[in-house]
């Protein structure tokens, strides 16, 4: 099994250190902003230790990862604004549909930009919350500055976290990438936990 586990992530280490991963890395993460079926931050942390072991340049995988992801978070926002129309009459033929729109035009309202980096660290998250500014058609130049915010903070976590973990091991390159699954998808419970306990928390207070 441990042989098994260590030929995997040897050729998880050559597939990764190719130049064609930057490519790969700035696809996962336009698709994952508009469909979120695979966690893009799991190939930035992959590129991130890639470039710590002295394959990828880190620079550029960060480049990758934001402009990906704020390509992603644009197209998300113009297919919500394209389809704004036919969802608005959808939704507000009912009052619940009336008050949920009202609730999410709020929200964006109150916490603008910060919830826009918030929402970038949360899985299908970024994607309601991007479609729903489109949606609601807030303004473009405040998303676009915003999104650009996001993209760029989110870029600098994951690959930074990939690559500090690959530059401390150096010398044992499984190990390296086995630390960085478990930090992607630990990262990815930890947000679901938080949002988890908010949500309860704020169900208490309403009861």
């Amino acid at each position: 099994m441990l042989e098994f586990v260590t030929q995997a992530f040897d050729w998880l280490k050559d597939f990764s250190s190719s130049p064609w991963f930057y490519v790969i890395i700035f696809v996962i993460a336009v698709v994952d902003s508009v469909l979120p079926i695979v966690p893009s931050e799991t190939l930035v942390i992959i590129g991130g230790v890639s470039a710590g072991i002295g394959n990828l340049w880190i620079p550029l995988v960060i480049a990758v990862a934001a402009s990906g992801a704020f390509i992603g978070d644009n197209m998300s926002y113009f297919i919500g604004r394209e389809a704004s129309d036919w969802v608005m009459r959808r939704q507000t033929r009912t009052e619940k549909g009336t008050r949920r729109m009202a609730a999410i035009v709020e929200q964006v309202h109150e916490r603008g930009g910060l919830l826009l980096i918030t929402a970038r660290f949360i899985p299908g998250g970024r994607t309601a919350l991007t479609l729903s500014c489109g949606v609601t058609k807030q303004p473009r130049r405040w998303f676009i500055g915003w999104a650009a915010v996001a993209a760029i903070i989110w870029g600098h976590y994951a690959a930074l976290l990939g690559f500090i973990g690959g530059k401390s091991l150096e010398d044992n390159h499984t190990l390296a990438f086995i630390i960085a699954f478990v930090a992607a998808f630990s990262m990815t419970a930890v947000i679901e936990l938080v949002r988890w306990l908010m949500k309860r928390a704020r169900y208490r207070k309403t009861a």
